[in-house]
This record gives structure tokens, C-alpha cells and sequence, in this order.
């Protein structure tokens, strides 16, 4: 099934440029982009080409966490339908923000349908709404927003995924396999909104299939996706801290500082990968800990991606002063 879905995605990706370029959905470089080269952008369509209807095929199987999978089915189409219309034509932030919220909804109602806690219904809702986001912000350079899924989908099989979540989680990482040799290490097209808000959704229902039992040790599940959350979560803080209009386009991640300083896609890519299989050893080690340890070692690491982050910040101001 991994390998099917793998060659579909190739196969869908590259009938995804053809017609972005056919239809001139391309994303032009400028001020606001990290790329020097028009690019195509729209190809993330192929990954929710292939993993929805498996997700439908799987959730149709009539297993425990059944409803999770088809809520979330739906939750994906609605997501990858409104990104796939403002890859075409822009649309207001207000009223893309709107389907995400819905989507969002409609997860938390498959896992509380699930029969699973109230509290942990109302965690999958925030994180479906920020992760869509999240991932949306945080793709802006090759290869850096698949890659990611990839890694998060393996390293949450690796804490104990299993079921309906172990299938997805393959499937997942298998059509995004298929479309990285597209976008990485050149960028012969993009995921578009299309794709990036369907990835961060993705991670969203993967966690939602989780086996967690209780809020403290639901944190080991946060730890693959730091990077992440704690770029977009600064970068927007900052943004907003300094009056700016957080919400419209801009190159002020730590990802993009990085280029801007002269590192090359791929280097940045592989550093953010690094972060992550690092991230995901300390959630192995978290894994069955009591809970004073998970919570020690979760706010330790968030507190190190932290001060990563401000030293970069800082270091990186410093040097646009000298220059």
C-alpha cells in the first residue's frame, strides 16, 4: 500500500505541474518569497489525491476510532478545497480561517463521536486550527514542510502508533515521499496552500489516532512537531508584539533568516530535520516516564528550542545592523 501510494503521488505530481504551468499558477520571487525562480506551485494536491480516499477506505473498516478517520476525511477535503481555490484565485484570510475552523471542528466531533474524553476533543480542535497554520507559515522553502511530515509521521510510529493512526501515518509519509523529489532539493514546484494546509491537518488527525491516555503524557506527542510550533508560534508573536499585519505574507521565520543569511535551502532543511529526529529521541526517552519527568523534560526542550530561536533572532538583527 506504501509503495501504491508512493508512485501514485509521483505520478500525480508531476500531472500537477503540467497543469499548473498550462493554467500559469505560479509563484513569482519577490520581497515576501525565499525562492529566486518562478515557480509552479498547487502539486500538494497529489498528497491529498492519494491519502484521502485511503482514509475513507480505512475509516470505513468499522474499527474504534472509525469516526476520527472519516470526520477527519472530511476535514481534509474541505481544507485542501479551500487551499486548491486560493491557489487559483486569493481569497480572504477571514473566510479561509473560517473553513479551518470548521474542519477543526469536525475532527474534535469524530474523536468525542470515538467515544474519547471531552478534554482531549477540545485539544484536537486547537491543534487541527493552529497546525493548519503552522504549516501553511512554516512552507517557504524546498522541501522543508514535507520533509517534516515525513519525519513526524515516522517518529510518531515510532512512539507506539498503531491501527487506523499506524495506516495513516504511512500512507501519509509515502505520497509526501513521492512528492519531495519535486520540491527537494530544487523546487520544481510547490505544495501551495493546497498541500500545506492539508499537511498540517494530517499531522492534526495523526495526533487525534494517538494513544494517548491522559493531558501529561499527551505531551510526548508534541515534541516531533517543536520545530515547528515554536517558529511560527515566536515568529507571530513577534509580529504582532510590533504592530505589524501578522496575517499577510512575510519572510521573517527563523527558516527564512536563515536563507536570507546565505545558507543554502537544503542546509536549512537538514538542520529543522535534525531538530526533529532529535526531538523525537527525547519523546522516545519521555515515552512511559512518570509524569513529573514528561513534564521536566517538555518544558526543558520547548525552553531549548526557545532560546535557539532568540539567539538566532538576535544574532541575526546584529548582523542586518553591521551590513
Amino acid at each position: 500500500m506504501c509503495a501504491a501510494a508512493f508512485l501514485a503521488a509521483v505520478a500525480l505530481t508531476a500531472l500537477a505541474r503540467r497543469y499548473a504551468l498550462s493554467r500559469q499558477l505560479v509563484d513569482a520571487p519577490g520581497e515576501r518569497r525565499s525562492h529566486t525562480v518562478a515557480t509552479p506551485r498547487g502539486g500538494g494536491i497529489a498528497i491529498v489525491a492519494v491519502v484521502l480516499p485511503l482514509m475513507i477506505w480505512s475509516g470505513c473498516a468499522g474499527a474504534r476510532l472509525s469516526p476520527v478517520v472519516l470526520f477527519g476525511a472530511c476535514g481534509l477535503a474541505l481544507v485542501a478545497a479551500i487551499g486548491w481555490i486560493d491557489d487559483h484565485r486569493p481569497l480572504s484570510p477571514w473566510g479561509r480561517l473560517a473553513i479551518h475552523i470548521f474542519a477543526a471542528a469536525l475532527l474534535a466531533c469524530g474523536v468525542a463521536w470515538a467515544g474519547q474524553p471531552l478534554w482531549w476533543a477540545i485539544v484536537v480542535f486547537a491543534l487541527a486550527l493552529g497546525l493548519v497554520n503552522v504549516w501553511n507559515f512554516m512552507d517557504g522553502i524546498n522541501g522543508l514542510a514535507a520533509s517534516q511530515l515525513i519525519l513526524v509521521a515516522m517518529g510518531f510510529l515510532l512512539l507506539g502508533m498503531h491501527g487506523e493512526g499506524a495506516f495513516l501515518a504511512c500512507v501519509a509519509a509515502a505520497a509526501c515521499a513521492g512528492f519531495l523529489p519535486f520540491n527537494f532539493p530544487r523546487g520544481r514546484i510547490f505544495l501551495g496552500d493546497v498541500g500545506s494546509g492539508a499537511l498540517g491537518y494530517l499531522v492534526a488527525c495523526l495526533i487525534a489516532l494517538s494513544p494517548a491516555t491522559d493531558p501529561v503524557g499527551g505531551l510526548v506527542w508534541l515534541l516531533p512537531i517543536s520545530p515547528f510550533l515554536i517558529d511560527a508560534t515566536l515568529t507571530l508573536l513577534s509580529r504582532i508584539i510590533r504592530g505589524e499585519r501578522w496575517w499577510t505574507p512575510h519572510v521573517q521565520h527563523m527558516y527564512q533568516r536563515c536563507v536570507q543569511a546565505g545558507h543554502a535551502h537544503a542546509v536549512v532543511t537538514g538542520g529543522y530535520a535534525a531538530w526533529t529526529l532529535s526531538s523525537t529521541l527525547v519523546a522516545i526517552w519521555m515515552a512511559g516516564a512518570t509524569h513529573p519527568v514528561i513534564i521536566g523534560a517538555f518544558a526543558t526542550w520547548y525552553l531549548l528550542g526557545v532560546t535557539i530561536w532568540l539567539t538566532f533572532r538576535i544574532r541575526h538583527a546584529r548582523r542586518m545592523r553591521v551590513s
